[in-house]
């Protein structure tokens, strides 16, 4: 026979699982928003060495970050450092899911970067050809980089890995194995902030994603397709689509690849693209004034 006391440890029981259960969902929906795009980060975000990502803030850190991107904290550097992707004089050992997400394909030159005039970038793509005009006067070490990349063949046969919807609507690309974490060996200081600008990401805009930390640009790029109202600048502008940005649009119009595992308000709003979006090859003009 059921006893009131045994009824009471049961009722006691449920209300404990119950609120581990809402506990648990809670923490994980604070862990997916701290590490949105191009996926979470884990160790490799540690190690300063992976998700290249653009975070949707809260208000209150959107502030916080506004402030770290005065650009008299971030001017455009007159050499270009490439730093290694993890610091070689730290005491912990490399973390072994690094390399699974390293590209390395060398460094850039240690100088003779061009630092005036624009060029041109083109992504041959499964969806048709996006130009972009590349401010190399004002991001000239990005604009090296991407120059330094494509003579590697490093982007080709990769694919778009993240399209957004909602809040930011970027379309990802620049990770060579399609993770979300992936990048060079190298790393390098953000430069062409877009302080000060309202919308600081407008349609068009082409950006460099990073994982929150100074100094930690690779590879990985987003596509601005609709004006972004409160993504801080914290991310360096390359430059402009001047040609296929109606291509990405309808990219966004065909929705997301529903993720399973995410919270029912975020499953159809942020994954891979329905429609594959895979670089073909990336190539970089000679810099014109």
């Amino acid at each position: 026979m059921t006893t009131n006391r045994d009824r009471q440890r049961a009722a006691a029981r449920v209300r404990l699982e119950r609120e581990m259960a809402v506990r648990a969902e809670q923490s994980r929906v604070r862990r997916r928003r701290n590490t949105t795009i191009a996926a979470g980060a884990g160790a490799l975000v540690v190690l300063l060495a992976a998700a290249w990502v653009v975070v949707a803030l809260t208000s209150d850190n959107g502030k916080q970050n506004e402030a770290a991107a005065d650009p008299s904290a971030s001017p455009t550097p007159t050499i270009c450092s490439w730093l290694p992707m993890v610091d070689p004089s730290a005491s912990a050992s490399a973390d072994p899911e690094l390399a699974k997400n390293t590209k390395d394909v060398g460094k850039p030159p240690a100088s003779g970067e061009a630092r005036t005039g624009t060029q041109t970038m083109t992504l041959d793509t499964s969806v048709g050809n996006v130009k972009i005009e590349v401010d190399t006067a004002h991001a000239p070490c990005t604009a090296q980089s991407f120059t330094y990349l494509a003579s590697k063949k490093y982007f080709d046969d990769s694919i778009c890995h993240r399209l957004v919807l909602q809040n930011i609507y970027v379309l990802q690309c620049g990770d060579p194995f399609g993770s979300g974490y992936g990048g060079p060996s190298y790393r390098y200081a953000e430069e062409n902030l877009p302080t000060g600008k309202r919308p600081a990401y407008a349609e068009g805009v082409v950006a460099m994603a990073n994982n929150g930390q100074p100094a930690s640009t690779g590879s990985q790029f987003f596509i601005v397709y609709k004006d972004i109202a409160d993504l801080p600048a914290n991310y360096t502008v390359v430059g402009r689509v001047t040609e296929g940005l109606d291509l990405i649009k309808k990219v966004a119009e065909a929705g997301v690849v529903a993720d399973p595992s995410a919270e029912p308000s975020a499953a159809q709003s942020e994954g891979k693209p329905k429609t594959e979006v895979r670089i073909k090859s990336l190539t970089m003009s000679a810099p014109t004034p």
